[in-house]
């Protein structure tokens, strides 16, 4: 019996022919959104890639192989030509090869007829010389900080959400007061992240006194994904079945116990589930950051702070200050990250061509720190996930 015969086939009527188109428009809008976003991260590749891969360099001192563009600090860009010779450098490389620091380059009085410089170069064959900003050297501080502003404020908003979702879910008492609570977080959820800027402004750099540093940028971002953390928590809580509780509880387990043994350990991967939007969110917000944490002209990684004999006491008792002040140092200390370069030298600084090359490195990098930590957070799960079946 064919198919047009069979008496349970479906009959083409007006309502199946809207089914279908239905059915081909949900279909295209999902793809034009595929294609939209295959579409900018094909472009930032594309652009981005080069400037990454193209500053590989192999040489004879370890580590051997030396990636300019991802181990450096950004520096000035300098065109110039030399002997009708178009040539680019660094700011470092340039003033090597005048044989010049820029203090004695701007302080140098013109004299009359040619210098030759230590090396050798005369400075009247440079011609039609020109400086970029932000255009040459590379991004490791702002690699740094934002791998630091991540981890940091991920530790404390994980930690302060999962006791909250573990108090709204397992010890309160269900009522007025916290489904209040539950529609505050609900709607924080929400607020633009410049709000979460200008409070973190007000609370931690000025009330509290923390300045512009890391502590600042880890309260504030934590703050700002906290909403986030803490309903995924607690609807991962809620998913663990009731008999697990019951069972360990009639055993003679304490409530503190059977939430950390039989219940956290199962609600673990919805928990890192969350944790991957929330590194999304911290890494890519640039408000909070300019606000909280960023120094445009910050190349100072944490570590590299001077302490200073007299910030120390005399004797053995300065040995054993060292690594507070260190410490305190270091996370107190202004940091640059990803998205807050990208602002400034997409915005702040002229555009030309090498700027551009910029741009787009850094928004390649960009992409791929955060597909890394959030890579990590995904195994993780699907590892923790693996073990705890029921």
């Amino acid at each position: 019996m064919t198919a047009r015969t069979h008496p349970f086939h479906r009959k083409a009527n007006v309502a199946s022919y809207q089914e279908t188109a239905v059915f081909w428009a949900l279909r295209a809008f999902t793809y034009v959104i595929l294609a939209f976003g295959v579409l900018i991260f094909s472009i930032i590749i594309y652009k981005g890639a080069p400037t990454v891969f193209g500053s590989f360099r192999f040489d004879r001192t370890l580590p051997y192989v030396h990636n300019d563009f991802l181990f450096t600090k950004p520096q000035t860009l300098h065109v110039f030509k030399y002997k009708g010779e178009i040539r680019q450098m660094s700011a470092a490389d340039f003033y090597a090869f005048v044989g010049q620091t820029p203090e004695a380059s701007a302080a140098a009085p013109a004299a009359p007829g040619p210098v030759l410089s230590s090396t050798g170069v005369n400075p009247d064959d440079i011609t039609d010389h020109e400086t970029y900003s932000y255009a040459a050297g590379g991004i490791w501080p702002q690699i740094v900080g934002t791998v630091l502003l991540v981890i940091g404020s991920m530790a404390i908003a994980l930690i302060l959400g999962i006791f909250s979702a573990i108090y709204l879910s397992e010890y309160s008492k269900q009522g007025p007061v916290i489904s209040t609570i539950r529609l505050a977080i609900i709607n924080l959820a929400g607020v633009p992240s410049i709000v979460f800027g200008l409070f973190g402004v007000g609370l931690f750099v000025l009330y509290f006194g923390w300045n512009i540093s890391l502590m600042a940028g880890w309260f504030t971002l934590a703050f700002m994904v906290l909403p986030v953390i803490i309903t995924a928590s607690e609807e991962s809580l809620r998913a663990v079945p009731q008999g697990f509780r019951q069972g360990s509880l009639a055993l003679g387990a304490t409530k503190w116990q059977t939430i950390y043994q039989n219940v956290l350990p199962y609600a673990l991967p919805g928990i890192l589930t969350s944790s991957v939007l929330g590194i999304a969110r911290v890494a890519g917000e640039t408000a909070p950051i300019l606000f909280t944490a960023a120094y445009a002209t910050s190349d100072k990684l944490p570590w590299e702070l001077n302490i200073t004999p007299d910030r120390l006491s005399p004797g053995f008792l300065g040995y054993l200050q060292y690594p507070f002040v260190w410490l305190h140092d270091f996370v107190f200390h202004g940091v640059n990250a990803l998205p807050y370069h990208i602002y400034v030298v997409s915005s702040k600084i002229p555009q030309n061509e090498f700027t551009e090359r910029v741009q787009y490195g850094t928004a390649f990098v960009f992409l791929a720190v955060v597909m890394t930590i959030a890579l990590a957070s995904i195994l993780l799960r699907i590892r923790l996930r693996s073990r705890l079946k029921w």
